[in-house]
């Protein structure tokens, strides 16, 4: 029996290590796979790995309910946009009466662009000629996209009120019921790997432009204060985009749960800060990336540990 013993503590300390291993991973909510969301976050998660933090995309219906498992700490990191983050960590607009107070911004990743594409051979040719068909709306997972959706309808000069809104839960099931004929147009991510794949299989999408002016862009802002215009040029891997067009944009940011310990987060950030060329060849969208602009204010404050790191007014200011 004793000739046994050092095999079965040579394995018990090797299910030890492995389970200590399996704890240091972090966990980093998403999106489904297709969408920009999920992409990001994969990406991350490889380039910490590749740095000996160890990291796993855990996808899930929607930030509205990864969100919470950050706030919990059942999750370390998430990918949700500055307009998610400011009203989670503010108890405000789609998170009324339910802060999350233990979430907090950690860094700006890159402008987020967004649309509601056709059928190429539609004869919508504005956001104006929606009105009367049916478009995905709704988005119960998702809380703030409707916000998103009304702020493109605003700026195109119609109401929610004016569209047949085909009610869906996430963006992706949005493209697979624009997919089965049940909307006309659909809302999405420009750049994702779902419009792709559903351009392929309906036989060509493209998204539709924002109206041009100040008149457009203030009605966009009324909505969504943090929304901007931005153009965009054709470019390889933006399906949906075939001439320079207006479109909406928004920041997309990494967020942090409260107990991620300073100098974990200060390493995170500065990993990803100095590898962005390793984040675009996993994801080509981090092209759009500029490390020396990761501090975006939305109003909340970031977690002390990605402060240390970015270099801004309010860490100066400390």
């Amino acid at each position: 029996m004793t000739l046994f013993r050092p095999k079965i503590a040579a394995f018990a300390t090797l299910l030890l290590l492995a389970s200590a291993t399996q704890a240091q991973q972090l966990g980093i909510g998403t999106m489904g796979q297709g969408t920009s969301g999920y992409s990001m976050g994969a990406a991350i998660a490889r380039v910490l790995s590749e740095n000996d933090i160890g990291a796993l995309v855990q996808p899930s219906s929607g930030t509205s309910a990864y969100l919470p498992l950050i706030d919990m700490g059942e999750l370390d990191l998430g990918i949700a946009n500055a307009i998610e983050i400011s009203d989670a960590a503010t108890g405000s607009g789609d998170f009324e009466g339910r802060a999350l107070e233990n979430i907090a911004p950690a860094a700006r990743l890159y402008p987020f662009r967004v649309g509601i594409f056709v059928q190429d051979d539609s004869d919508m040719q504005t956001i104006a000629d929606l009105a009367g068909n049916s478009v995905t709306y709704g988005f119960t997972n998702q809380v703030t996209i409707n916000r998103v959706v009304d702020a493109i309808l605003a700026a195109g000069g119609i109401e929610p009120s004016d569209i047949e809104q085909t009610m869906v839960p996430n963006v992706v099931r949005g493209a697979d019921d624009f997919l089965a004929g049940r909307a006309d147009g659909a809302f999405f991510a420009i750049g994702s790997g779902k419009v792709t794949e559903v351009d392929a299989s309906a036989g060509g999408v493209r998204f539709l432009p924002l109206p041009e002016g100040d008149e457009a862009k203030a009605r966009l802002q009324e909505v969504i204060p943090q929304a901007y215009v931005e153009i965009l040029e054709p470019h390889e891997g933006l399906t949906g985009i075939d001439e320079s067009i207006p479109v909406m944009a928004y920041d997309y940011m990494l967020v942090a749960g409260s107990h991620v310990p300073d100098e974990q987060m200060a390493r995170i950030v500065t990993i990803l800060r100095d590898n962005k060329q390793a984040l675009v060849d996993s994801f080509g969208a981090f092209q759009s990336m500029d490390p020396e602009d990761m501090y975006v204010d939305i109003g909340v404050p970031y977690h002390p540990g990605a402060l240390s790191v970015l270099k801004t007014e309010e860490k100066t200011d400390d």
